[in-house]
């Protein structure tokens, strides 16, 4: 299962949309309080992670995640639509695995996503 973090529900539908199209399961929550909580209840095998969350920021979430040793491994992607120059690098220093920007591209977002998975 793929969680996407986004609190944009139109993003939220077009990255579940493309990727269930895909052949992945995806559930979908709305803060960085609902990720802790759906990762405690199913683990997930990659989450995409939006910076910029209303309760707390996305790489908050991701230095939390990544300190927990039952999650600690849980591969973890920003998508975001920050793409000042450094924010790139930003993300990865706070855990995550790779950093895709928004608006994400439907033909090759799939195919960005199974690498993450492999």
């Amino acid at each position: 299962m793929i969680l996407v973090v986004d609190d944009n529900e139109f993003n939220q539908a077009l990255t579940r949309a493309v990727l269930e199209r895909a052949g992945y399961e995806v559930e979908a929550v709305s803060s960085g309080a609902a990720a802790l909580a759906a990762i405690s209840e199913r683990r997930p095998e990659l989450v995409l992670m939006d910076v910029a969350l209303p309760d707390r920021d996305g790489l908050l979430v991701t230095r939390d995640l990544k300190a927990q040793p039952a999650t600690a491994d849980i591969p973890i992607v920003a998508l975001t639509a920050h793409a000042m120059v450094g924010d790139e690098a930003h993300a990865l220093e706070a855990g995550c695995s790779g950093y895709i920007g928004k608006p994400i591209n439907t033909r090759t977002f799939a195919q960005e996503i199974a690498r993450f998975l492999e």
